[in-house]
């Protein structure tokens, strides 16, 4: 399999909802970065972000392009992040349902076959202007 299958199956397994799958296509050390927020090590705390992320945002993920790097140990996605707001997350605005549509890119680092870290970027900014 190679990295693009990974990045795809961890995607498909994002839109389907799905985190024991996305759990799957990582490594057990897997380092997390969180655009505008701390490094999380492993699948624990990355499933954690995952449960926080369900009851707070329902997003899909479309217009996917995925590169990936000779070699097949890096990878990267662009997207197009589909959403609604669904609970105010702490520090951000009130959520009321709101609706988003928003750019967004993630790298990633692959070691015998599974993602060890996953860097995800967007613009804060863009998203408040959008929920605001």
């Amino acid at each position: 399999m190679t990295a693009s299958d990974i990045i795809r199956r961890y995607f498909d397994a994002f839109n389907a909802k799905d985190t024991a799958a996305m759990l799957a296509c990582l490594d057990p050390e897997v380092a997390h970065h969180v655009n505008e927020g701390e490094v999380r090590i492993g699948t624990e705390k990355f499933a954690a972000f995952c449960a926080h992320m369900t009851r707070s945002y329902d997003e899909t993920l479309t217009d996917m392009v995925v590169f990936e790097a000779e070699g097949g140990t890096r990878a990267a996605a662009e997207y197009i992040v589909n959403g609604t707001y669904l609970q105010t997350d702490e520090g951000l605005p009130p959520a009321r349902g709101q609706t988003y549509r928003l750019p967004a890119g993630s790298f990633f680092t692959l070691k015998d076959g599974r993602i060890s870290r996953v860097v995800t970027y967007y613009n804060l900014a863009d998203w408040v202007r959008q929920v605001a």
